[in-house]
């Protein structure tokens, strides 16, 4: 299963429909936890979300919306027993908050701290690139390497079938039948995490196609002025974000409290986003990553 559960849609203040940020990202066998803001443990309980489905986190930056949530987090994985390691990633800049804030949680969790301070690689298939805000932030992207989808038809017409074909998908060859004669190349699925930042070329990077975007868009295009001043996007600007990068679903999420209606910020972002799907984050949102599809090349 590849989905990604919303806790909670606010930036600095929360509302009565909106808490503090928190996005549980499902992927296989990993449960990312991104960005756990304050109240993240309850939200948890409403979304239904098992402190057992978390084997690791990924915090943007050390300002509370997007952190105060770690201890209660913790917590609860020690209440209920989590027996797993669990990884923690964050900016190094940030550690004297990250490491005091995991300091006051119960103990009993397999904690291990990574902190990073340069763009790359921090686990397999997770990268970190700098964002620009007004301290020390990163943004997220997870990539899957590309792979193959087999075509039933030609594996039928080669007469492969059962256990045959997982061999022939790990030799690469059988009974003189190549794999890439009954397959087509397929792109790996990409998800990208963007928050607190102005436009910047780590956004950009991050965003490189990527099926699903999930974009912080804390000030209306109106409000430009402010959004250049505490270093956030506009809806436009995360719009063009998701353009450039050829993104197939941009996910606007980290609203301002000042906007009750979040719908006329999609349509600005709409309106730049080009060909990607533009849709308006809530608490409890769900969103399942588009099926992987074979493509063809040359």
């Amino acid at each position: 299963m590849r989905e990604l559960m919303v806790l909670g849609t606010a930036s600095q203040v929360p509302t009565r429909a909106r808490n503090h940020n928190g996005y549980l990202l499902l992927w296989d066998r990993e449960g990312i936890l991104f960005d756990p803001g304050e109240g993240t443990q309850r939200q948890m309980i409403h979304a239904g979300v098992s402190a057992t489905q978390i084997t690791r986190i990924c915090v943007t930056h050390a300002h509370g919306d997007h952190c105060y949530g770690l201890p209660g987090v913790l917590s609860r994985m020690a209440l209920d027993g989590v027996d797993h390691p669990v990884d923690l990633h964050y900016p190094a800049a940030g550690s004297e908050v990250i490491e005091a804030l995991v300091s006051v949680a119960s103990p009993g969790v397999d904690l291990r701290l990574h902190p990073h301070a340069v763009p790359g690689e921090v686990a397999p298939g997770l990268e970190v690139r700098p964002l620009s805000h007004r301290i020390e932030a990163y943004g997220y992207r997870l990539v899957e390497p590309d792979g193959r989808t087999l075509l039933p038809d030609r594996l039928r017409a080669e007469g492969i079938e059962g256990p045959e074909v997982a061999r022939l998908q790990r030799l690469g060859r059988l009974r003189g039948v190549r794999l890439d004669e009954v397959s087509v190349p397929r792109r790996g699925q990409r998800f990208a995490f963007v928050m607190d930042t102005e436009p910047c070329p780590g956004a950009e990077e991050l965003a490189e196609g990527a099926d699903l975007l999930v974009a912080e868009c804390t000030f209306s295009d109106d409000d430009a002025e402010l959004a250049a001043r505490y270093r956030h996007l506009t809806a436009g600007q995360a719009g063009s974000l998701a353009a450039s990068g050829r993104v197939g679903t941009l996910v606007l999420t980290h609203f301002s409290s000042r906007y009750t209606d979040v719908g006329p910020l999609v349509d600005q972002a709409a309106r730049r986003a080009g060909g990607a799907a533009v849709v308006a984050a809530t608490d409890f949102d769900r969103f399942a990553l588009p099926a992987r599809r074979g493509w063809a090349v040359g």
